[in-house]
């Protein structure tokens, strides 16, 4: 095996205000500093986690540029298109016949591809 998966990454030019935007998209917090540790500088990179453990770390990376074409790879998330449009992303292709998903961006510009969340599974009764 030459390679095994680590994180995401993103780029930003405000990285700091799209940490905060995708920490309340997706329920994720800012990782701090292990104890004692000195805090990171704002310039450096924002490391985001999901609390509950199941989503990866995403790195917010500073970037001097803007997007200025399609991501060659993106997110796929769970969620609600119209509640995500209401936080700051944009509709870029709603759901049709061909795709089964909404293809929005978040406010950097960044694609990323909303599908609906699975039913939960019925839990079996006990006795």
């Amino acid at each position: 095996m030459p390679a095994r998966f680590k994180d995401l990454a993103l780029d930003a030019v405000d990285h700091q205000a799209l940490a905060d935007w995708w920490c309340r998209a997706l329920g994720y917090a800012r990782r701090q500093p292990p104890a004692g540790s000195p805090e990171r500088p704002r310039t450096w990179p924002v490391p985001i986690y999901d609390p509950n453990g199941s989503g990866p770390l995403i790195w917010i990376n500073p970037v001097d540029e803007p997007k200025r074409s399609k991501n060659r790879m993106h997110l796929d998330v769970y969620g609600d298109a119209r509640e995500l449009v209401s936080m700051g992303a944009t509709l870029v292709r709603s759901r049709d016949e061909e795709i089964e998903w909404d293809v929005l961006s978040d406010p950097e510009g960044n694609e990323f591809c909303v599908f609906v969340p699975p039913k939960p599974k019925p839990q079996p009764t006990r006795r």
